[in-house]
C-alpha cells in the first residue's frame, strides 16, 4: 500500500428530552437521525463484517447522543414515531393508487421504514450496544467528544470547566463501551493551546483539528496535514484534508448537490392537506418534516421533478467511483513527494450521510467496497491504528482554530449569542466555589451539587449559540440556555441559604437526567 485514508464520522446531537410534553418538535432531531443515519450506518457496518471486509471506520458517539439513545422514554417515543410514519406510508399507498410514480416511492418508504422498525426492535432499542459490538469485533473505532459538546476555547479562562467537560465524557464512555476512549473529537474541531493537559489527564491519545490548525502549527509541520504531529506532551493531532472535504461538503462542487439526489426540503409535511398529515407531524400544531419526500433536487429554478431512486443510486455509485479515483491519484502524488506513506484524514458530520444527503449511506458503502476490493493504492485505517504503525512523529503545537465559518470562533461568539458567555462565566466560577465550600456534603446537598453541575454542562453546549447564529430554532435555543442557567442559579442560591427545595430538585433530576454518576470534584 502506498498510503492511508482515515474516514471519521462525527455523530452528535444536543440533549433534548421533554417528558412534560407528549410530543415535542425538537425530539424529532434524534428520531430522524436514528432512521436516516444511525440505523443505515449500522446496517452497512454489519454488511462489511458479514462479508469479511477489513474496512476500518472511526465514529464519534457524543455523550449526549448516547444518553438519548439509551433513554427508555425516548426509545418508546421513537418506536411510536416510526409506527406513525409507517401508518402515513400506508395512507400514501392508498392515496397514490392512480399515480404510479408516487406510489412506487410510497412503497419504498413503507419498506424502508418497516425495515428500520425491524432492525430497531431486533437490537432491543440498544443502538449504543450495537455499535459497541462492532468495536469489540475490531471493525470500528469509537471516540468521544466533550460531555455536552461545549466549545472548549471559549472556556479556556476557566480550566475546571474544560476539565469537567472532558473527564465527564471519558467516564461516560467507560460506562457505555467498557474501556477508555483513545481519541477525542474536539467539538467543532476547536483547539486552543493548553487543552492537551486535560486530554493527557483523561489518557486520550489523539484529537482532530481543521487544516489550518495543523498547517499553522509551530514549528511548521514537515508533512502538512498528511501526517499527524505530536503536541509537546505527546498527544497526536490529525488535520483535516481539504480536497476530500471539498468534494463532499462544497455547495457548488460537492456530490450531495447533484440534481438526481433527493431534495431535503420538499416534504409531505408541507405539501399535503394539514389535517391529513397532522397526526404524523413531529409537533401536532405546526407543519414539519415527515421524512417522506417525493422530489429530487432537479437543479436551478426549474420545477421539481419526481425522485427516481434507481437514478439516485446510480449517481451515488458514480460519485463513489470518482471519490475513489481522486483519493488514489492524490495519495500516489503525495507518495512521490513525501518520504513516508501519506495519510489523508476525511472527517464529516455523520448526519450528512442519510439525513441531509439521503443517498449518503449508499455512497459510503459503495466507496468502501470499491476501496477494499478494487485498488491497492491506499488502506482504510483509523488514527489509532496509524499511530501504532507510525509511532514517531514531529513535535509541534497546533494553532488556535475550528472548522466553523472563518476558521475560528465567530459562529459561536458573535452579536447574536455573545450575551450567553458572561452568564456562563459567573456560573462556572460559582460551580467551583460550591465544590470548595461543600467538601463533605450531606445526601441532599450532594444531589443539589450534582444537578447544578448537570445544568451548567447543558448550558455550555455549543449547539445553542450555533442555532442562535444560524437562526434555525432561535427561540428554543434561547429558552434552553436561559432555563439551564436559571436552574443552576436557583440551586446555587438554595445551597447558600441552606434551604434546598427537594421537590423542585427532584423535578429537575427527572427532566435533565443525564450522567447519573457525574463527579462534581472535577470543578475543584
Amino acid at each position: 500500500m502506498t498510503g492511508y485514508l482515515a474516514i471519521i464520522l462525527h455523530a452528535h446531537l444536543p440533549f433534548v428530552r421533554h417528558p412534560e410534553h407528549d410530543k415535542f418538535l425538537e425530539e424529532s432531531w434524534l428520531f430522524e437521525a436514528i432512521t436516516e443515519t444511525y440505523l443505515p450506518l449500522l446496517a452497512i457496518l454489519n454488511g462489511w463484517h458479514r462479508d469479511g471486509m477489513e474496512a476500518r471506520l472511526t465514529l464519534t458517539l457524543s455523550p449526549t447522543l448516547c444518553v438519548m439513545l439509551r433513554d427508555s422514554l425516548l426509545q418508546e417515543r421513537y418506536t411510536r414515531h416510526l409506527a406513525s410514519l409507517i401508518d402515513l406510508a400506508e395512507k400514501e399507498l392508498r392515496r397514490t393508487q392512480w399515480e404510479p410514480a408516487f406510489q412506487e416511492l410510497a412503497g419504498m418508504y413503507h419498506q424502508r421504514l418497516s425495515s428500520a422498525r425491524d432492525a430497531y426492535l431486533a437490537s432491543g432499542g440498544d443502538l449504543v450496544g450495537a455499535f459497541r459490538r462492532l468495536q469489540d469485533l475490531g471493525k470500528l473505532e469509537i471516540i468521544t467528544t466533550a460531555a455536552t459538546h461545549a466549545l472548549l476555547p471559549l472556556m479556556a479562562n476557566h480550566p475546571p470547566s474544560v476539565r469537567a467537560q472532558i473527564l465527564t465524557a471519558r467516564d461516560h464512555y467507560r460506562e457505555c463501551f467498557g474501556c477508555d476512549p483513545r481519541g477525542i473529537w474536539l467539538p467543532e474541531c476547536a483547539y486552543f493551546e493548553g487543552v492537551e493537559s486535560t486530554l493527557q489527564e483523561a489518557n486520550l491519545r489523539w484529537f482532530t483539528v481543521d487544516s489550518h490548525g495543523l498547517l499553522r502549527a509551530q514549528p511548521r509541520p514537515r508533512y502538512g496535514v498528511f501526517a499527524p504531529i505530536f503536541t509537546p506532551n505527546g498527544i497526536a493531532a490529525f488535520g483535516r484534508d481539504l480536497e476530500s472535504s471539498r468534494q463532499v461538503w462544497s455547495r457548488t462542487e460537492g456530490y450531495p448537490g447533484d440534481a438526481r439526489y433527493r431534495d431535503f426540503y420538499r416534504d409531505l409535511g408541507f405539501d399535503l392537506d394539514f389535517d391529513y398529515v397532522k397526526p404524523h407531524l413531529p409537533s401536532p400544531e405546526h407543519r414539519g418534516f415527515t421524512g417522506l419526500k417525493y422530489y429530487r433536487i432537479t437543479g436551478g429554478r426549474s420545477e421539481k421533478q419526481i425522485y427516481q431512486r434507481r437514478e439516485a443510486l446510480q449517481a451515488a455509485d458514480q460519485h463513489a467511483g470518482h471519490f475513489l479515483q481522486a483519493r488514489m491519484e492524490q495519495i500516489q502524488q503525495l507518495a512521490g513527494i513525501l518520504d513516508r506513506p501519506p495519510l489523508v484524514v476525511a472527517p464529516y458530520d455523520a448526519e450528512l450521510f442519510g439525513h441531509w444527503w439521503y443517498e449518503g449511506p449508499e455512497f459510503l458503502d459503495f466507496f468502501v467496497r470499491k476501496a477494499y476490493y478494487d485498488q491497492k493504492v491506499f488502506e482504510l485505517i483509523t488514527p489509532e491504528q496509524y499511530l501504532r504503525r507510525h509511532p514517531t512523529n514531529q513535535i509541534a503545537t497546533p494553532s488556535g482554530s475550528s472548522w466553523g465559518e472563518e476558521g475560528h470562533w465567530h459562529v459561536w461568539l458573535n452579536e447574536k449569542n455573545e450575551w450567553i458567555y458572561p452568564h456562563l462565566q459567573v456560573a462556572q466560577e460559582r460551580m467551583t466555589d460550591l465544590v470548595h465550600r461543600f467538601v463533605k456534603p450531606d445526601a441532599l446537598q450532594s444531589r443539589a451539587l450534582t444537578q447544578a453541575a448537570r445544568e451548567l454542562l447543558l448550558a455550555q453546549a455549543s449547539d445553542w449559540p450555533f442555532i442562535l447564529r444560524t437562526n434555525t430554532s432561535p427561540d428554543y435555543a434561547r429558552k434552553r440556555v436561559e432555563g439551564h442557567l436559571l436552574r443552576f442559579t436557583a440551586i446555587h442560591h438554595q445551597l447558600g441559604l441552606g434551604q434546598i427545595d427537594e421537590a423542585a430538585l427532584a423535578k429537575m433530576e427527572a427532566s435533565d437526567n443525564l450522567f447519573p454518576d457525574l463527579k462534581v470534584s472535577y470543578w475543584a
